[in-house]
């Protein structure tokens, strides 16, 4: 290990921790029913399982930027692995669905930390002109696991017991812990830091309401929900005050002021799109499948396995790329990939073969692959180091949030479609399926489609910055 630079042992310590998370939470979406089983539960409370686990995440990481400064960036980052894995071997011994449930939440605090810590280490350890290349690599994590996971859970349900859902945790979460506490520096702690109250309550009641609504929220008739209903007003009505109070607040629990950089509203637009498109597909596409064409859930991981391994390698090319050229090329090019792969799919039907299907979603892969990390690496850069921990709690949540209301959205859709279709056509109900999944995905092409321009104005602000930073050059040597 001496051999190897730093900066990489921290990369290799943020990707096991990062990889082990998103992992985890994605082997569970297949495994509801089965827990639904085993503790004689009924579907809303089995769903639960999920829903808790996005719920306390989404409002921990904006807690990330003000601890991590209060009491040491390693130590929270260090907290959170600790916490992950304590969630993972308590839910391993869960004797019923309440104490399950309660362990994920431990977990889903645990995540909260590490995810947006994660991109905090990398950028203090490697230079502007690397963070690309660092990044990229740090991303397959976050790409291939929500892809690989759906199998590797049904895999396990079908040949071992759940509990190995939490179990298999433990092997990387100890390696990223040991790795961490090794290789991760310790950071400065911050003096005379105010805790945000009133931010904190707004913030977390907005965010815990809005991801508890869109968490109850799989069919049409949920949406009439009473209770889903008044969480989505408060969740609203909270943020409204959240925003109001940062901007008036001296020492803000996030700092929204960063938004006022065009390169990171425009980084931060293009993970949106990029969560509702990749999540929207891991939707879809087994609905298309399995239900449509009749496949098992073995061929569903294959159809997934391509795209998974195409944006993990554009990832690291993307990164080289931006490193070398900026965003410019590579964001727009990956949005365009990911507009056409998701187009095409808005147009097969009963008689496609289902290598076409593997060959769409590559594409997807490929668009996904240079798109998403360059661009949020290229908005990272271009905000003060100060802020960086911050700002990665942003993007985080709103990634978060975007990818539930994405499934939220497409599951709705699909839903109310196919029986629309079924009624006015006559359709069968593969036939009626294939048109809402079709549909759904041209939906998310579209909303790819016009983010394109995004890509070209992130390459426009890079270039500005890049002559400012020139020209302060220039001065400082003067």
């Amino acid at each position: 290990m001496s051999k190897i630079p730093h900066k990489w042992l921290v990369l290799i310590s943020v990707l096991l921790g990062t990889f082990t998370v998103i992992l985890n939470n994605s082997m569970l979406n297949p495994a509801v029913p089965h827990i639904m089983e085993v503790f004689d539960a009924d579907a809303v409370s089995a769903g639960w399982v999920i829903t808790i686990f996005m719920v306390t995440m989404g409002i921990t990481m904006p807690l990330t930027g003000f601890l991590s400064d209060k009491f040491g960036k390693k130590e929270m980052y260090l907290f959170g692995v600790s916490l992950f894995l304590l969630g993972s071997l308590l839910g391993s011994f869960s004797w019923n669905l309440s104490s399950l449930i309660f362990f994920r939440g431990l977990q889903g605090v645990g995540g909260g930390f590490i995810m947006p810590l994660s991109m905090v280490f990398i950028f203090q350890v490697f230079p502007k002109k690397e963070r690309g290349m660092a990044t990229g690599i740090w991303g397959i994590a976050a790409m291939m696991a929500p892809t690989i996971g759906p199998t590797l859970g049904g895999f396990i349900i079908e040949l071992g017991t759940w509990q190995w859902l939490f179990l298999c945790n433990i092997p990387t979460g100890l390696l990223g812990l040991t790795f961490s506490m090794l290789y991760l520096k310790r950071t400065k702690r911050a003096d005379n830091l105010k805790f945000d109250r009133s931010g904190f309550v707004t913030v977390t009641l907005g965010v815990g309401a809005i991801l508890l609504a869109l968490g109850r929220i799989s069919e049409l008739a949920h949406l009439y929900d009473p209770l889903n209903i008044s969480l989505l007003i408060i969740g609203a009505i909270a943020l409204y005050f959240f925003v109001k109070i940062e901007n008036k607040t001296e020492q803000p629990l996030l700092d929204l002021s960063i938004f006022k950089i065009k390169a990171y509203a425009y980084s931060v637009w293009v993970a949106i799109i990029s969560s509702i498109s990749l999540f929207g597909g891991i939707f879809l596409i087994p609905l298309l499948v399995q239900n449509v064409y009749g496949y098992g859930a073995i061929m569903t991981g294959l159809v997934f396995l391509p795209a998974a391994l195409l944006a993990g390698i554009f990832m690291t090319v993307g990164g080289r790329i931006l490193d070398k050229k900026g965003p410019s090329l590579v964001v727009t090019s990956g949005l365009i990939f990911s507009t056409v792969g998701t187009l095409l799919f808005g147009f097969i039907d009963l008689q496609t073969a289902i290598w076409v299907l593997f060959v769409l979603n590559a594409i997807r892969g490929i668009g996904m692959g240079l798109s998403t990390m360059p661009a949020t690496t290229t908005g990272m850069n271009a905000i003060p180091e100060k802020f960086i921990s911050r700002g990665s709690a942003m993007n985080n949540v709103l990634r978060q949030m975007s990818s539930a209301l994405g499934i939220v959205f497409i599951s709705v859709y699909f839903e109310v479609r196919r029986a629309q279709v079924m009624a006015a056509n006559g359709m069968t109900l593969e036939e009626a399926s294939i048109q809402a999944i079709t549909e759904g995905f041209l939906v998310i092409a579209v909303l790819t489609l016009i983010s394109i321009p995004a890509g070209l104005l992130l390459g426009k602000e890079y270039k500005k910055q890049q002559k400012e930073e020139e020209m302060k050059a220039k001065v400082v040597n003067e």
